[in-house]
């Protein structure tokens, strides 16, 4: 019994042998669920890592989609663009094609730009400046031109600090041209209303007082005046300057309506051809012009406001008549299908086509020796208009001028 309990030294080797190869087991084991947590745990990472570079990346098309925005390289080691991304709005955009060079591009540029653009991208490209932006145009080779807006930087140099990769982005900027061409346009139309206004104020005194004071002189000459004839045309003179005084008071008054946004309409059956002939029968004691009347149609009655029509028609004939030394002054009409076109053609000096839409705007005066406050033009517009109508003039220097209104017949 004693000997069965007693192990052999043979036995003792394979118990020590089975107890090291079950070490060895589970270490290998252990081992492998450690490696195995370990790689997980890394692809975990990594997984995460590929999810936030996904959402970077659409967060940066977002961004370019937004900003309507095109994304360029340039490699300077082949000299080629690459586009990434063209999120650019409108159609017919110059897209650069892939390994395109960059003399190849600057075919596009509209050549009152492509000097300058040509200098800044290379003065970035041999390092000379780390940034690049430019404002051109460019001509596609199918649709309109429009207006670019680009910049650029340095993302990559050699051990020299030349740059060798050069990342850019190109935006349309048509909308934005747009409005600073119209601002610069308001800015010097309000510039140049001002510098008017101000010449307009410094006129008035002259214009007010030129018949007030001839009012005034006759008026005291009256009493001592024996002889009737001197009597009359003094009563005569006096008259026409008072004519006078009250048309430029009428058109400060219209044009202070005209301000204050007056717009009501009394409308009424007016016949054009006695309103021509009212004209003419104003005017003609006053000149020395033959101011006359051609109407096709014996009567021709019209629905509109009848005082607006009178002062547009008033001051058309007021201006021709200051404008004309000699010859004739003529009324008409022509009925054009549903609109009635009624003008006043006079043998004046004529306008020159570069003043021929300004003279319809305040304060305007073509000829500061001619007596005027410069109101009665823009008057007939603002009257003409609100009366659903247009007005304009045809003219050619020393051949006289056609002012024109047209209104609807209904």
């Amino acid at each position: 019994m004693v000997n069965l309990l007693i192990s052999s030294p043979q036995t003792n080797v394979f118990v020590l042998l089975f107890w090291a190869l079950a070490a060895v087991v589970v270490f290998i084991f252990v081992s492998a669920i450690f490696v195995q947590r370990k790689k997980g745990k890394h692809l975990a990472e990594e997984l995460k890592e590929l999810d936030k570079i996904k959402q970077n990346n659409t967060e940066y098309e977002f961004v370019l989609k937004a900003m309507k925005i095109a994304v360029w390289r340039y490699d300077a080691r082949d000299q080629s663009f690459a586009y990434e991304n063209d999120f650019r709005e409108g159609m017919n955009n110059y897209v650069i094609s892939d390994n395109e060079k960059f003399q190849d591009t600057l075919s596009a540029i509209n050549p009152a730009d492509k000097e300058r653009v040509n200098k800044s991208f290379s003065d970035i490209l041999e390092g000379r400046t780390d940034f690049y932006h430019e404002e051109y145009r460019v001509d596609p080779k199918v649709g309109a031109s429009y207006w670019e807006d680009s910049f650029a930087t340095i993302v990559e140099r050699d051990e020299n600090g030349k740059p060798l990769k050069i990342v850019g982005t190109s935006q349309r900027i048509d909308e934005r041209k747009e409005m600073e061409s119209s601002l610069v346009t308001a800015r010097n139309k309000a510039e140049e209303s001002d510098r008017l206004k101000t010449a307009f104020l410094a006129n008035m005194g002259h214009e007010i007082r030129t018949p007030l004071n001839a009012i005034v002189g006759f008026a005291d000459l009256l009493p001592v005046v024996e002889s009737e004839e001197d009597r009359n045309q003094l009563i005569q003179e006096i008259q026409n300057n008072n004519h006078k005084l009250l048309r430029i008071i009428d058109g400060l008054v219209s044009m202070a309506k005209i301000e204050a946004g007056a717009k009501s309409l009394l409308m009424a059956k007016v016949d054009v051809n006695n309103m021509l002939q009212q004209m003419v029968d104003t005017y003609q004691p006053t000149t020395m012009l033959a101011i006359m009347t051609e109407c096709p149609l014996e009567e021709l009655p019209i629905q509109t406001d009848r005082e607006k029509l009178f002062e547009i028609l008033d001051n058309l004939v007021q201006n021709a008549v200051k404008f004309t030394e000699a010859g004739s002054v003529t009324l008409g009409y022509d009925v054009l299908g549903d609109r009635l076109r009624i003008w006043v053609k006079d043998t004046g000096k004529g306008i020159p086509e570069a003043d021929q839409e300004r003279i319809f705007e305040r304060f305007v005066k073509l000829d500061e020796y001619v007596p005027g406050t410069g109101l009665g033009l823009s008057v007939a517009k603002s009257h003409a208009l609100s009366l659903n109508g247009s007005i304009g003039v045809e003219s050619k220097v020393g051949e006289g001028s056609t002012f024109w209104v047209e209104l609807p017949l209904s």
